[in-house]
């Protein structure tokens, strides 16, 4: 009698999903026309925030009858078609965004902690660090789970976490944890803190200058807001984390852990010296010198790049004249970094074709993500307040999935959502508080999310098996989220 042995169910590559969306963007192009709004004034925006070229006339769409319909399957001249998407993806944006400066991003951080993890400095500094600090381990988690969703609230703390993930993650392994608690955080602390901040200017400042009501008003529910969600990202992760500990098997992302540990390994050949401290010492100015260009020179994607990279080079030259690696070593080191970030970078790029092939999401060119927003915000005149509340958040989140950037989507749908807010009866702080729960919170899970993909990659983890874990967490966050819109629709929110 033969036994069968059934194959477990498992989820298909993140590229073999990204490629059947497209398939559904290039229907959808076809299907549904494209449609254009006017950009009338500039947007008010807070000080340090995103600047915005405009914001659109909520009483100006029109469909495009004489654009073309649909994309094709291949384009010629720097067109956008079916089987041009990976490249337009990739080399779409600027240095200052997704996808381009994102990939960049991506590769030369990698490199350049290539470096850093190759000299075992990290390794051999964790293990001293956690010799000495035992007893106080219980902190770690909350404490650095405090601080990112802290700096997701006040300046829109983002992108910079992939660069803490691979910071972190020796220190999560070495303590028993896995890479899917580093992402939890640092990525979703962020997120969280972004989500529900009461002053971050990339969000909530551009979302309440073209709501046309008071920068920086109703912090009293959004302060409390980022208390209740922070406390359960907290507490979700500390359980997490625990159980992960006394069964490390039982983690999705057990075996690319398990690598990772034996790299670790492999390169700590060494006991903790001077010259680990050295290199420590030289690691952590940098960061210092990052927090710094974040905080108070406004850096980004460029320059943040590109510090990382002098870090790597600085570390580099120590580890030679130590005598740790020589420089082909050390050269090795940034190509493996930036090679094991390589798909990461691609996805980036792929997912960034999805929104190319519905036309982008500049709201003066003709493109079926606009048809979709007006007819949405149409659909919620009739409805009742406390409906049409929890339908203005569905459809933020919806539309983050297709345009990930807070301020982008702030100047996309804003400008449609808060006259509708007055239209069923709703304040505008409402409609400001729907927007920035939807843009946030979903970043946690989408595919299109260039910081979350850049998360993923650096700690070896990918999105599918991310996915997994994490739709249970997405849906306790959107049941939250849901909560607070029903609860401000109650107070009558201003």
């Amino acid at each position: 009698m033969s036994t069968v042995h059934n194959k477990p169910v498992s989820m298909p590559d993140a590229f073999i999903i990204l490629f059947f969306v497209m398939i559904l963007a290039a229907i959808a192009s076809h299907l549904i026309p494209a449609g254009v709004f006017t950009l009338t004034e500039p947007a008010p925006v807070a000080e340090g925030a995103a600047k915005l070229k405009g914001k659109i006339d909520p009483n100006s769409f029109i469909l495009v009858q004489d654009s073309q319909q649909g994309v094709p399957l291949f384009a010629e001249g720097g067109g956008i078609g079916f089987f041009n998407y990976a490249f337009e993806g990739l080399v779409s944006g600027n240095k200052w965004g997704s996808a381009v400066g994102v990939v960049a991003f991506i590769l030369l951080t990698g490199g350049a902690f290539g470096i850093i993890m190759k000299t075992g400095a990290i390794h051999n500094g964790i293990l001293a660090l956690i010799e000495k600090t035992k007893r106080m381990e219980f902190l770690f988690i909350p404490l650095m789970f405090g601080l990112f969703s802290l700096g997701g609230a006040v300046f829109g703390m983002g992108e910079e976490a992939i660069a803490f993930c691979i910071v972190l993650l020796p220190l999560m392994l070495a303590l028993g944890y896995d890479a899917i608690t580093t992402v939890l955080v640092t990525y979703v602390a962020t997120q969280i803190g972004f989500a529900t901040s009461w002053m971050n200017p990339f969000n909530v400042s551009i979302a309440q200058g073209i709501a046309e009501i008071p920068l920086m008003s109703g912090a009293d529910l959004r302060i409390a807001m980022w208390f209740v969600f922070t406390t359960f990202g907290i507490v979700f992760t500390m359980r997490y984390a625990a159980k992960i500990k006394a069964a490390p098997e039982t983690s999705l992302s057990y075996h690319t852990d398990q690598k990772l540990r034996a790299q670790q390994t492999a390169d700590a050949k060494h006991q903790y010296s001077a010259l680990d401290s050295t290199i420590l010492l030289a690691f952590f100015a940098g960061l210092v010198w990052i927090i710094w260009g974040v905080t108070t020179r406004k850096y980004y994607i460029p320059e943040i790049a590109s510090q990382f990279f002098t870090i790597g080079i600085v570390i580099a030259v120590i580890a030679v004249l130590g005598k740790r690696l020589s420089m082909y070593e050390a050269a090795d080191g940034f190509k493996q970094g930036a090679a094991e970030l390589l798909p990461a970078a691609l996805i980036v790029g792929m997912a960034k074709g999805i929104v190319l092939m519905l036309g982008g999401e500049n709201p003066e060119d003709p493109s079926v993500l606009n048809t979709l927003l007006y007819y949405s915000g149409q659909a919620l005149g009739d409805l009742p307040t406390y409906l049409s509340a929890w339908l203005m958040l569905v459809i933020q989140s919806i539309f983050n999935f297709f345009v990930a950037s807070g301020s982008g989507q702030a100047a996309l749908t804003m400008p449609l959502i808060a006259p509708l807010a007055d239209l069923v009866g709703l304040s505008r702080q409402i409609a400001v508080l729907a927007f920035q729960l939807g843009d946030g919170l979903t970043n946690c899970i989408i595919p299109t999310s260039a910081a979350l993909i850049g998360c993923l990659g650096v700690v070896r983890v990918d999105w599918t098996v991310w996915f997994k874990f994490v739709w249970k967490l997405q849906l306790w966050l959107f049941l939250l989220a849901s909560s607070f819109m029903l609860l401000a629709v109650a107070i009558g929110y201003q």
